[in-house]
Order: structure tokens, then C-alpha cells, then sequence
């Protein structure tokens, strides 16, 4: 294995547990990594805002946000991939249409993160974030990315096709679909950090679990998955280790890395 220089980690599913914590082991063998000049980096599809309480815990050295549509490095942004006020409201009335008035809609912005939600998100997952409440009526921000939950295959299928300029994927864990800018993904993510880095995509090993992080892991150096990763992801895998709830990442950098 070459010597790696960044360890990238999608959170959900994979540096995060099911109770949505990291275990102590973990953040342990990830500051033994950053001792011998590892990067640490996250990489995931949640918004920064909705990724405050883990990021301050593990004080990232990069962040790919939003599902690559935002890129941190170290407290610098290096790139953003924003939809206009006006395709982004274009973008809600089409969801709207196709999906329904009653849909389910997250936009993230740069500052937060809007949701039409029926329950209370921190009434599910105390770790989430600070979501705004909004019907959409009136929405006038610039947006990085827009999520709708479709329990229509069709209706989705539709909707994807509908917005032909944007790169639409769909989280394995229920019927939210992503969707952001063409291109914008968390492996054109990656390209951006390493011009600014200086290495390449061979010396950094990711880890991920779902469809979203399926490019990732065939990019990178190493790809490594989750043992409860989906099917496919493990498929595509150079390796796969332990599941999130068995320390898999830790046992992975203490046996490999360190």
C-alpha cells in the first residue's frame, strides 16, 4: 500500500456509529494518523451545518459537504458549486409538480440548512444539526444542494430526468434523492483537493457505505467499505473491513496504517 497521505471518511454509516456518535477507539487511531502527518478529511453528504457537532469533535483538516458541492481546506473554502435564487426555486416548483405540493424538500445553503419537515428532525436524531423551517413559499437564497423525499420510483425517475443539468443519486437508507450541479460529486470533490494538496489520489485511502461514495472509493488510492455497506459499494471496494459499530475503521488504521 502506498503511503498515505489522507484518510477520507464519509460520516453516516461509516466513521459514524448507528447512535450516531464516533467511538473512542476511532478518534484515537484517527489522532495516532494525524501525529505521523496524515490529513484527516470527511467527506459526506451532509450539509457543514448539519455536520457541526461531529466536525468540532474531529476537527477535520478538509471537508467535502453537501455532497461535493462545497470544499474546505483547513478554515479556507477552495471551491463551491452554487445554484443561482432562481434555478434553485426552479428546481423546488419542478420537485413540487412532479412530486407533489405535500413533498419533502432539504436545501442546503452555505450558512444553514432549510427543510419543509413534517416531524421535528432532532426529534429522530438528537445529533442533527440546526434545521430552519420553511414552506418554501418565498425562498430567495443561492443554494448548494436540494434533497426530496419520492416514494415513487416513476416520480423520481421523472424528476431526475426533468433536471438533466443536475447529478441526481439516492441514499440507500430510504427514498431521499439527492441532487446537485452536473458533475458535482465527492470524487470531483477529491480532484480539487488534491491540486490544492499537491498529491495525488493514490496516496489517499476513503472510506464509505452507500452509492454516493461509490466513485470515491474507485478513485482514491484505496477504497475501503463498510462491512454493512451496501452490496454495490462493496462490490467496487478494494477492501472490505468491520461495520461501523465494530470499530472497523479503527481496526483498519490500527492493523494497516499505524
Amino acid at each position: 500500500m502506498k503511503k498515505c497521505k489522507l484518510l477520507l471518511l464519509d460520516l453516516d454509516g461509516t466513521l459514524l456509529q448507528s447512535d450516531k456518535t464516533i467511538s473512542t477507539r476511532t478518534l484515537s487511531a484517527l489522532k495516532k494518523c494525524r501525529g505521523n502527518d496524515i490529513l484527516i478529511g470527511v467527506s459526506t453528504s451532509r450539509s457543514e451545518q448539519n455536520s457541526l457537532v461531529f466536525l468540532n469533535e474531529l476537527m477535520p483538516d478538509i471537508l467535502i459537504s453537501s455532497g461535493g458541492a462545497l470544499v474546505k481546506y483547513k478554515t479556507e473554502y477552495i471551491y463551491r458549486a452554487e445554484f443561482s435564487e432562481e434555478e434553485t426555486n426552479v428546481m423546488i416548483d419542478m420537485a413540487r409538480n412532479i412530486c407533489g405540493n405535500d413533498c419533502e424538500i432539504t436545501i442546503d445553503t452555505i450558512d444553514a440548512h432549510y427543510w419543509n419537515y413534517k416531524i421535528d428532525p432532532k426529534k429522530l436524531d438528537k445529533s442533527w444539526g440546526d434545521s430552519i423551517y420553511t414552506d418554501f413559499s418565498d425562498f430567495n437564497e443561492c443554494s448548494l444542494k436540494m434533497c426530496v423525499e419520492i416514494f415513487n420510483q416513476d416520480k423520481a425517475d421523472k424528476l431526475a430526468r426533468s433536471l438533466s443539468d443536475c447529478d441526481c443519486i439516492r441514499f440507500s437508507d430510504g427514498f431521499w434523492y439527492k441532487f446537485t450541479k452536473k458533475n458535482v460529486t465527492k470524487e470531483n470533490a477529491i480532484m480539487k483537493i488534491t491540486e490544492v494538496c499537491g498529491f495525488s489520489t493514490d496516496s489517499i485511502i476513503a472510506f464509505g457505505d452507500d452509492y454516493a461514495d461509490i466513485g470515491m472509493l474507485e478513485l482514491c488510492g484505496t477504497g475501503v467499505a463498510m462491512g454493512n455497506a451496501i452490496d454495490e459499494v462493496k462490490e467496487r471496494a478494494d477492501i472490505v473491513i468491520g461495520s461501523n459499530d465494530e470499530d472497523g475503521i479503527a481496526g483498519f488504521i490500527e492493523n494497516e496504517i499505524l
